[in-house]
């Protein structure tokens, strides 16, 4: 049995003196032990959390006690360590941030995608009037996604509503949203039906539920996570990998960020290119004077900033 949970999971729901709510919820979380990254907003809670079962039971528990995230549901896998090494709550204007502040236009509490059960997205998959729409970035939908889903160049979800017209000639279709746990399509698939999209479905608990559901039949390559894992296995009845090294072209479906942090970016890197290149995506990035050492992981871990909640509220405003 594993020694270690990890819990992906995420709520919309009002929370108020959510900046205060943070700074508390940071410290029960490491009372009881966990490290992870969580996100709080106005709008809701979003996190991964990790731990031995007892305080990710006892995390659990205590959410859930809170009528205003009694809803909420998490996706649970074991794993042998946990997936970081320090815990961040943060306060921040979006639970995902994806430019779509104002909850008199998108609210997932109000009007959002039809909810699809994994068996039920796999049913309606393959169907001639189905299109399958991965709202995800284009770094994890190159590592893994979908047979035959649509894909979008975005580098980040904020990108996606300034997509939306390239999406205008399936509005005749059933369109079936999907990404990682189900965070991105609430507001995703909101928006589409803001923008006259008819038949819209969400698959409910995204990649993660569906490949422990579904056996992930039909996703293809792995799933990125925002963990130390980086890339977790979907399926288990017809897998393939589909990523290739990013430096020469090696089948692999090895994720990692760049060592220099300036730089950073998310890519598919095959072992032989990882020791030679230092963990690097270019040349340029293996001689930057602040690169980090490689360890063979390809993860580092992030030193997030305070967020500046006088200027978040202006902005808002």
């Amino acid at each position: 049995m594993s020694k270690y949970q990890t819990l992906l999971y995420y709520c919309y729901t009002t929370i108020q003196n959510a900046e205060q709510f943070a700074a508390d919820h940071l410290k029960f979380c490491k009372s009881i032990g966990l490290t992870g990254r969580i996100i709080v907003a106005d709008e809701g809670l979003n996190g991964t959390v990790s731990g031995a079962p007892e305080a990710c039971q006892a995390y659990m528990d205590a959410v859930m006690a809170d009528e205003r995230f009694a809803k909420t549901e998490f996706k649970i896998d074991n794993v042998d360590e946990p997936s970081f090494v320090k815990m961040h709550v943060r306060y921040k204007s979006e639970i995902v941030h994806s430019g779509l502040r104002d909850p008199q236009i998108i609210n997932p509490n109000i009007r959002t995608g039809k909810h699809l059960e994994p068996v039920d997205f796999l049913a309606m998959k393959d169907r001639d009037d189905v299109v399958i729409l991965d709202v995800r970035s284009n770094y994890e939908h190159s590592l893994g996604k979908f047979k035959n889903a649509i894909t979008l160049d975005i580098e980040n979800f904020r990108d996606f509503p300034d997509k939306i017209n390239e999406l205008a000639q399936y509005k005749d279709k059933k369109i079936l949203t999907y990404c990682t746990g189900g965070i991105k399509c609430e507001k995703a698939s909101a928006l589409l039906l803001q923008e006259g999209f008819e038949d819209v479905y969400q698959l409910h608990g995204g990649i993660i539920k569906y490949g422990k559901e579904a056996g992930g039949e039909d996703f293809e390559g792995k799933c990125y996570v925002f963990d130390n894992r980086l890339a977790v296995d979907v399926n288990s009845v017809n897998p393939v990998t589909i990523s290739t090294c990013r430096n020469c072209g090696k089948t692999t479906d090895k994720m990692i960020n760049c060592a220099n942090p300036e730089c950073n970016e998310h890519f598919t890197q095959c072992e032989e290119c990882g020791t030679q290149m230092e963990g690097c995506c270019s040349a340029e990035c293996q001689t930057h004077p602040r690169k980090r050492v490689y360890d063979g992981t390809g993860y580092y871990v992030k030193v997030p900033q305070p967020v500046n909640v006088k200027k978040v509220k202006v902005a808002e405003a």
